[in-house]
């Protein structure tokens, strides 16, 4: 080939990639390109929700997929502590109320437990709760310990597909147990507004309320967005995650300071891991 249409080809092909490069954005007070990462022990390598006691994060309380178990660990410190509170099974999302750990399975079953059971290698005075959401499948979930009442988004519900949403449902905690109080909506229509694409698959795998803007902060791991919306779950802002960063995000959370904490399912070349924002 002439050298001469070699260096053309050669200037056509870096400039397509160029133009094809996907350019990612952060929320304004965080920089998703410069995180804190944890790497995860090997337990928890399909990790999946993670959650804070009160807002502290000197430690962290999560849990994977499969176990029926709840691990608690310092960032950075490959030492934990797991307690069981129910069999093996598909669990998605966990959460601390008020001195309760709440667990969501996939199909909408709850566990909860004394969060002083954690100390303990089995759970004590566990319960579980079924026939409180619709069939569906789940994996988001949200305390709010200042009302008592927890959120829970659905992945997968036959009814959301006609109407291009996705459902959610609030239960109080204030009594013996959850007790269902009302139901929410996410309009796709105005993500897919911002994204430009009408064909969105929106399946929400976490949820977290940041507590000094008083957004709403939602992960879709299938499609790697983030979604922001306000208190009354008004979609405001959408960005599409660097998949180099976010290899499957499973699970989030803030602590009181406002920083934000995502957790990544391993991969067959990645480790699980925890990333930390620091907000700005």
């Amino acid at each position: 080939m002439n050298i001469k249409y070699l260096f053309i080809l050669l200037f056509a092909m870096a400039a397509c990639a160029s133009n094809n490069k996907e350019t990612y954005t952060s929320p304004s007070n965080y920089d998703f390109t410069k995180p804190e990462k944890f790497i995860m022990p090997a337990v928890l390598h399909e990790i999946s929700g993670i959650a804070f006691n009160k807002g502290n994060s000197d430690s962290i309380y999560a849990e994977q997929d499969e176990e029926g178990k709840v691990f608690h660990l310092k960032l950075g410190d490959k030492n934990f502590s797991a307690t069981k509170f129910a069999k093996k099974g598909d669990y998605e999302d966990m959460a601390i109320c008020n001195g309760t750990v709440v667990v969501l399975r996939s199909d909408g079953a709850l566990y909860s437990f004394p969060l002083a059971g954690t100390n303990n290698k089995e759970a004590s005075n566990v319960q579980e709760w079924t026939g409180l959401l619709p069939t569906g499948e789940y994996e988001g979930m949200y305390a709010d310990e200042t009302s008592n009442l927890l959120y829970v988004l659905c992945k997968h519900c036959n009814n959301d597909k006609k109407h291009v949403q996705t459902s959610g449902h609030i239960l109080n905690m204030a009594g013996n147990g959850p007790g269902y109080q009302e139901g929410f909506v996410i309009d796709v229509k105005q993500i897919e507004k911002r994204l430009g694409d009408n064909k969105t698959s929106f399946r929400p795998s976490a949820m977290a309320r940041n507590t000094i803007t008083n957004e709403w902060y939602i992960l879709s791991s299938v499609n790697k967005l983030l979604v922001t919306a306000d208190k009354d779950f008004t979609v405001r802002e959408v960005y599409p995650l660097n998949p180099s960063i976010f290899n499957q995000p499973e699970g989030m959370a803030f602590d009181r300071y406002g920083n934000l904490f995502i957790s990544n399912e391993g991969g067959d070349m990645d480790e699980g891991n925890i990333l930390k924002f620091k907000r700005k």
